[in-house]
């Protein structure tokens, strides 16, 4: 079964399982966001990749320019360990570094949590590929890529045990949306996919594609 399968079986378990009242909330607030065409403020293909500076998930710093003078980078934002559609992306991605890396890309995974949230992420999905906290989403804002929970949401999120404050370190309730780029060695961006809907990833053959 590959990623986008996965992702459509998981959906359609929550929404069987998940109460009507709460799901119909769920789905509004995703529907809300593709209204406001929220990824039109993201950057596209053709676009030019910001440089940054990132703690890994032991606290030493990556550098996207560092990333770069070896060959490609993927970046994928998610949106944390708490996520059960992100930790699907992330698996299917580690399954498949080794063709990335045969085709002279790196991978580079980031979200909002803090670094020891960032290192139980990577060691519960066994991630071998760098995982970087953004804390306070300082690039993912730069890159268009954030949007606010709203406050019934928040409530919904708290009902599941789910604890974004204390995953991301802050109060904000902000997140990326699931955003995946590939970027060439010129800083240029050659892939883009950002989807308002958290519940869509990036198809990894597409990625696969896109760096050959």
């Amino acid at each position: 079964m590959n990623l986008v399968e996965e992702l459509k079986n998981k959906k359609e378990a929550a929404s069987k399982n998940i109460p009507k009242d709460i799901w119909d909330v769920m789905v509004r607030s995703t529907q809300d966001l593709i209204a406001k065409n929220l990824s039109d403020n993201a950057l596209k293909v053709g676009d030019t990749m910001l440089d940054f500076e990132l703690p890994n998930a032991v606290g030493n710093t990556i550098s996207l320019s560092d990333k770069l003078a070896k060959g490609k980078v993927i970046i994928s934002f998610y949106r944390g360990g708490w996520c059960p559609y992100c930790n699907l992306e992330l698996r299917a991605l580690q399954s498949l570094l080794p063709e990335f890396e045969k085709a002279g890309a790196s991978l580079l995974a980031i979200s909002p949590e803090t670094p020891d949230n960032s290192l139980n992420t990577s060691e519960k999905n066994q991630l071998t590929f760098e995982v970087l906290s953004d804390v306070g989403n300082v690039i993912a804002k730069k890159l268009g890529l954030v949007f606010q929970l709203p406050e019934d949401l928040r409530a919904i999120y708290h009902s599941f045990n789910l604890d974004v404050p204390k995953h991301n370190g802050d109060t904000h309730y902000q997140l990326p949306m699931p955003a995946t780029y590939v970027v060439e060695q010129n800083g240029k961006i050659t892939y883009a996919f950002v989807p308002e809907d958290y519940t869509e990833r990036a198809n990894p053959q597409e990625i696969i594609k896109a760096i050959q």
